[in-house]
């Protein structure tokens, strides 16, 4: 496999895109804009996502789906509410009949259908007549340091191992190390849970309530993430590794984490409007509170921490009487899950 595609000209997409080519594969990147796709395949960059990174040569870009049709292993690196939209689309101008590698670097859960989005492209890959072998890629992972070829390691996971040993092999680097799983559920699952987290997080830096308080945020998250996490299937070891743990606690603490932005903006009073409507990048956890306790009454699963993220966000509820309202809850094992 020599060739890869990326739909989606985002942060995450342009580094992945980026990366790609640095390796040595032939790399179309779609954008979803034509505008941006023409000043970026003039100006070898992409400012406005990914500031300060350079295109390689070996990277083009496209506004053209039917562009991107003849890569053999496709990375959809947009947001979840945009990705059946783009698998959708490509889908539709891809031709032939071999199987179709698409690779899911979203961290979310679609909002109407609460479907991951493994379920996402099996449903498009049914309605397109398309045989789609799907794989998610998630671990803690930011581009603005991928892209500097600073060490990260991320999880790819299949449930075909073959498809993961592959994509495992083209895509590692001396910058970036891919762990293989078959978990695919536990790895989507808790991509979306722990940004609603890192909202929880944000809000507790910017309330200035210390370390003690973030430990234990973080602690008791990963608790929610592996309670969701086991309700549909996922393997609990999946929850105390890369693309549980470790994701959670990049996503919490570092300063590059949009969730955890917009939880500190939470914190000063911005509403939800304000966050969303100052900047082109998205923060996943905001929809997917949403969306994520949707899931969590489907199975009566108890999320307390994302209930008051979604009380926030979504009710105007004061970030300290959420606070308050998680320390008055009832006393229990902390072994119980």
């Amino acid at each position: 496999m020599r060739s890869v595609g990326v739909l989606g000209a985002g942060s995450f997409g342009t580094a992945l895109a980026i990366h790609a080519a640095a390796a040595e594969r032939e790399v179309v990147l779609w954008a979803r804009r034509e505008d941006l796709a023409r000043s970026m395949a003039r100006d070898r960059a992409n400012p406005q996502y990914l500031p300060g990174a350079v295109l390689p040569p070996r990277l083009r870009v496209t506004a053209d789906l039917a562009e991107v049709a003849g890569s053999e292993l496709v990375i959809v690196a947009v947001p979840s509410h945009g990705f059946r939209d783009a698998v959708r689309g490509f889908l539709a101008v891809h031709s032939g009949r071999a199987p179709v590698r698409l690779i899911s670097a979203a961290k979310g859960i679609e909002l109407d259908s609460q479907a991951r989005m493994s379920q996402v492209a099996f449903e498009e890959g049914i309605a397109a007549d398309r045989d789609v072998r799907f794989a998610v890629l998630s671990g803690p992972s930011f581009a603005a340091e991928l892209v500097r070829g600073m060490a990260t390691a991320v999880v790819i996971a299949a449930e075909e191992p073959e498809l993961a040993t592959l994509v495992q092999a083209e895509l590692s680097s001396p910058a970036l190390r891919l762990y293989s799983s078959s978990d695919v559920v536990g790895v989507e699952l808790g991509a979306a849970v722990k940004n609603v987290i890192a909202i929880a997080a944000g809000v507790v830096a910017g309330l200035g309530l210390g370390d003690n308080t973030l430990a234990a945020l973080i602690t008791r998250g990963l608790h929610e993430i592996t309670r969701l996490g086991i309700a549909y299937g996922g393997q609990p070891r999946t929850f105390a590794g890369l693309a549980g743990l470790g994701d959670l606690v990049l996503t919490c603490t570092g300063a590059l984490s949009r969730n955890r932005q917009a939880g500190m903006l939470l914190a000063q009073g911005k509403s939800v409007e304000e966050i969303t409507g100052g900047t082109s990048m998205v923060a996943e956890g905001i929809r997917n509170s949403l969306a994520v306790a949707r899931l969590a009454r489907k199975r009566n699963v108890e999320l307390p921490i994302t209930e008051q993220v979604g009380a926030i966000l979504h009710e105007g509820k004061p970030p300290r009487l959420a606070l308050a309202d998680l320390m008055r809850r009832e006393l229990k094992s902390e072994a119980e899950l």
